[in-house]
Parts: structure tokens; sequence; C-alpha cells
């Protein structure tokens, strides 16, 4: 075995005696005369580059963090940390083995909506029956997928025609296409104001759409690649990712205009987004470095930093628990608990392959993630918290 896996298999699984393994294997393939120390420095040298450590702020000395006494115990926990789950079900769902994207709710129905990108459909799913009800096709490579309660009307971004379409859940029936720029992608509502904001990735703006008359009504140039945008009820604003400019970017939905550009210091595309209206922080997740970043938007700053599951895309958070799950590309989860201000990661794991879309139900405390193929079928995996 490599000495990084067998390391990694030591602090997984508390199997700390099997250190001196370690040693032993290092001693034997890399060093002539090594000690125990300079061992397991080398391994440690050796994971460095290739695995990060979920949990431990940006910029952690990990190899100081392995020599340090007592410290094993708080690396093992900080690094993988199974994460307080228990599987449901892996539900079948529809379609072919291609890949999914994002996941809206609707409690009140127990219907979820989910964006099946390789497939061009919106797939409903009965979260009480478990099981698929419905299928929407004819949206074109859709990615983002957003229900409105306020109208009781679900909209879906069709990256292939560049357009957003309007679904009637009551007859799953496509009532309208509007032009939304170049590569639609998040979408976020504005019920003050009626308007949808869509965000245009490659054409660099948010698209503004009049849900009362389904027009295009505005183009906010916000001057980058845009990630996800979403709305902050304390504020009635909405905020946008700029990932080439690794900025948060506020607008006023009113006029239409940027009204704020927060720089994200250790950002690398900062794409994943989600605000918690209660403690009025920002969760970003970037795909680039891997990284958490935590924005306290009452003080407008940067509060925290932590590393994440590899790839991190979709972002979803249980208020009554107060866990924050980001999903990633890699198949990982990163799981955190937020109390008032104060943000703490509960662990990192594997939930199932390319897990990168997460929805919570907040009454059930149940959460859903598709999953590209399950021995060649994609399959829906539902998760609840342990007893």
């Amino acid at each position: 075995m490599h000495p990084r896996h067998l390391l990694r298999e030591c602090l997984r699984n508390g199997l700390l005696p099997a250190l001196a393994m370690v040693s032993a294997t290092v001693a034997s393939s890399a060093m002539a005369q090594p000690s125990p120390r300079a061992s397991i420095v080398d391994v440690a040298r050796a994971i460095r580059p290739l695995d990060h450590f979920p949990g431990f702020p940006a910029g952690s000395d990990y190899l100081g963090e392995l020599m340090r006494p007592g410290s094993h115990a708080r690396l093992r926990l900080a690094t993988v940390g199974h994460l307080p789950l228990r599987p449901v079900a892996d539900v079948p769902l529809t379609g072919d083995a291609t890949r999914w994207d994002y996941a809206s709710l609707d409690p009140a129905t127990h219907r979820l909506y989910l964006a099946h990108l390789g497939d061009s459909t919106v797939v409903v799913f009965d979260t009480q029956a478990q099981k698929v009800v419905a299928e929407v096709s004819s949206v074109s490579h859709v990615h983002g997928v957003l229900f409105v309660p306020e109208l009781g009307r679900v909209y879906a971004s069709a990256t292939g025609s560049d357009e957003v379409v309007s679904i009637d859940p009551a007859t799953l029936k496509i009532t309208a296409r509007v032009p939304a720029g170049d590569y639609p992608d998040g979408m976020a509502y504005a019920p003050e104001v009626h308007k949808l904001y869509v965000s245009d990735e490659h054409g660099g703006t948010d698209t503004v759409i009049d849900v009362r008359t389904n027009a295009r009504v505005a183009t906010i140039p916000l001057g980058g690649e845009v990630g996800n945008t979403q709305y902050d009820p304390v504020s009635k604003h909405i905020f946008a990712n700029v990932q080439t400019r690794k900025q948060l970017v506020e607008i006023d939905p009113v006029t239409d205009r940027v009204v704020s550009r927060m720089d994200l210091p250790g950002a690398e595309g900062n794409h994943g987004l989600h605000i918690d209206p209660v403690t009025h922080l920002a969760f970003i997740a970037c795909e680039e470095n891997d990284k958490l970043i935590v924005v306290d938007l009452t003080r407008r700053s940067v509060v925290a930093t932590f590393n994440v599951a590899k790839d991190p895309d979709v972002l979803a958070f249980d208020p009554a628990l107060g866990w924050l799950y980001v999903a990633g590309e890699s198949g990982q989860v990163s799981l955190f608990q937020v109390e008032g201000k104060k943000v703490s990661l509960i662990g990192t794991d594997m939930l199932g392959p390319n897990a990168h879309v997460v929805a919570v139900d907040a009454g059930t405390h149940r959460a859903y993630f598709p999953l590209r193929s399950l021995a060649g079928k994609p399959r829906l995996r539902i998760t609840e918290p342990k007893q």
C-alpha cells in the first residue's frame, strides 16, 4: 500500500498504532536510515499535494499538526469525520445515466423538482411516495430549477437554448419561454418587485425577467463569469458570485443596478451560494480550490474560510438543525453546524458517485442527492439524521 493511502486510513479509522507501520513502509521505500518522526513527515509531504484536510482553516500547517503532541485525534476528526447521516433509500430515477444539476423542493405538495441536464428534462419526484411521478421534456440542457411558492410556479434554465422555461406545477406543462442570455444557470426570485434573476454565466450578466409578463426587462453587467445568484430577504437585495473577479456582487432589484462589490480573499471559482436570513451569513463554495467562504452580510466582511469536499458545487441548509450541506463533484459531502454566527465542521465523507447536488426538506430533515449512475442507472439517494 502506498504510504499516503496507509496514513489516510490510519487517520480515518483511529488506528494510531498503525503509524508505526507507516514509518516502516516509508523507511523501506524512501529512506535509508529514517527516524520515526522523519517518516511521518515524509508521508505527510507525500499526501499534502494530493489531499487537503477539510475543516482546518485555510493556510493550516498540516505538518505542524501531524507533529504536535496530542493532535492526532483532532486531525482524524477534522479530516473525514463520519457524517451523522443514515441511508433511507436509493430510489430509481427515470432516464439515462447522465448528469443531473440543481434541485428544488415544494414541501407543501411533497414534490422535488430535479434538473436532469443530460436528458434535457425536469423530473418530478414525490417525496412521500418515494417515486418519480412525471417528467417535463424539451428543456434543453436544463441546469437550474426553482420552485417559487409565492407564484405556484416552477422555473428552469435551459442552457441548450439560452432561455428560461416557466412550468405550471398543476398541469406540468410549459407555459412560457423567455430569452436569458448566454448560458443561463442559477436563479433567484425577488418577490417585492416580481422579478426573476438569472445567472448568465458566460455572458457575465444577470438577466432580469418580469414574472407577470414573462418578459426580459433588464440585463445587468457584472463584469465577469457569473456563478450562483441568491435573494436576501433581510436587505431585499440580490447577491451574485462573479467568479473571475473573486467578488460577491450586490444588486438593488428596484433599480436593477449593482450597489456594492465585496472582494473575497482566497476565492478561486466562487460559484455556489446560499444565504441564511436568520444569521445573515452568506456561504460561498469555491470550486477551483475546494473552499467554503463565510461572509457576514451585516458587517460586509469575510469571517471564516474552510476546506471542504473536493470540487464543491451545490449548497443546502436545514434551518431547524442548523446544518449546512456542501456537495462536491467528487462525491464527497461536507456538513457544517451553524449556531448563530459560529460555523464549525461536523465532517466530510463520501456520499455517492458525483453527488454534487443536494436538496433538504426542512420538515423531515431528509436530504436528497441525485446520483448519475449506480450500477449503470440513475438513483436518488435519500438520507436523514441519525437518531
